[in-house]
């Protein structure tokens, strides 16, 4: 053990390492946090010291000197239940966490599912407990990114909330997706196509509904109101949606659905009504997520690029956090991604 161990007690500290490397605490310091503003021989001298000891940083007093907290917040609006039910969270989950690996930030998953859980997560941005915020699956009405705008918090959403979004966002190509599935069926004769919707006060749903209208108006086939039903991206309510359309407009022939999770509700009702896929009554979906590939039949469905989203939203908060830093000219524009979609065509359509 050496002198520098014992006179410390244990774990080493930036003096001991200054002092083995024969130089300053403020160039050890610049040294281990990445400055280039010292020479290669001092660097090389700091790193000696540093291994030769065995010296950790002190990762939460860097944060604090900083005025950082080296964490992420990953914020669902969402209550528990849908978030494990659907496996478009999952895949984000999953290109976040991949984008980050290679970092220092800690990502904390917080699912917002109620008025309480959205104030008390209110309180705990307002103190400013992490350096950025994704933001997944927000609703047009949701306060949370005024809120961060606010605060100044640097945050990135998944999913604009209208054509005037304000904040940095990654998105599919929601519309051309919904316009490709809706030309699809009609190319294999399909005339009465009905739309299992999502949410409408999520944009994205909104974007898919004028994309089967759009694909529609090019066949030269009208949009009949009663071929629209929303299912709330919930496999409840996407029986509940297939329901409603079979019972005011049996003649359908073909189903688009906002999501594969409602395909899969309105699967179940068409099996039940006696009617056969694609037989009877194509199907497609949307997300190409498991379900779709684990259905029988098969699932036609529009793959959107849901890991590459949830990476894209993570490397553009962290330019986002890096352009905050003293010195660094923030852009002036917010970037808008949107990522292309594919029609991945099975055995259902």
């Amino acid at each position: 053990m050496t002198a520098a161990r014992v006179r410390s007690g244990g774990r080493p500290t930036l003096e001991e390492v200054a002092a083995r490397a024969g130089v300053g605490r403020g160039t050890a310091s610049r040294v281990i946090n990445g400055s280039p503003r010292v020479s290669d021989r001092t660097r090389e001298a700091v790193q000696a010291a540093v291994d030769e000891l065995g010296y950790v940083p002190n990762r939460a007093a860097r944060a604090l000197a900083a005025n950082r907290t080296d964490a992420i917040a990953l914020v669902v609006p969402e209550p528990e239940t849908r978030f494990f039910a659907e496996p478009y969270f999952s895949d984000i989950v999953r290109g976040v966490g991949s984008a980050m690996a290679d970092t220092d930030m800690q990502l904390l998953l917080t699912l917002v599912g109620s008025d309480r859980e959205r104030a008390r997560l209110a309180q705990y941005l307002a103190a400013h407990r992490v350096d950025g915020v994704l933001l997944v699956s927000v609703h047009a009405d949701d306060p949370l990114p005024d809120l961060l705008e606010q605060l100044d918090i640097p945050a990135v959403i998944s999913g604009r909330r209208s054509d005037h979004e304000t904040l940095p966002s990654v998105d599919s190509d929601n519309l051309e997706g919904a316009r490709g599935a809706v030309a699809h069926l009609i190319s294999r004769g399909r005339r009465t196509i009905a739309h299992i919707t999502g949410r409408l006060d999520v944009y994205g749903a909104q974007c898919r509904v004028e994309g089967y209208r759009k694909a529609l108006a090019t066949a030269g086939l009208d949009s009949d109101e009663q071929l629209m039903v929303s299912g709330d991206f919930t496999e409840e309510g996407g029986r509940r949606a297939m329901a409603r359309l079979l019972d005011h407009r049996p003649d359908l022939d073909a189903v688009f659905a906002g999501s594969d999770v409602m395909a899969a509700g309105a699967r179940q009702v068409l099996r039940e009504r006696g009617l056969t896929i694609p037989g009877d009554v194509a199907l497609i979906g949307y997300d190409d997520s498991a379900i779709a590939r684990h259905m029988d039949p098969p699932l036609t469905s529009v793959r959107q690029p849901i890991e590459e989203m949830g990476r894209a939203m993570a490397r553009l908060l962290l330019s986002e956090i890096a352009a905050r830093r003293p010195g660094e000219v923030r852009p002036l524009q917010r970037p808008q991604i949107v990522l292309p979609t594919e029609l991945v065509t099975r055995f259902s359509s």
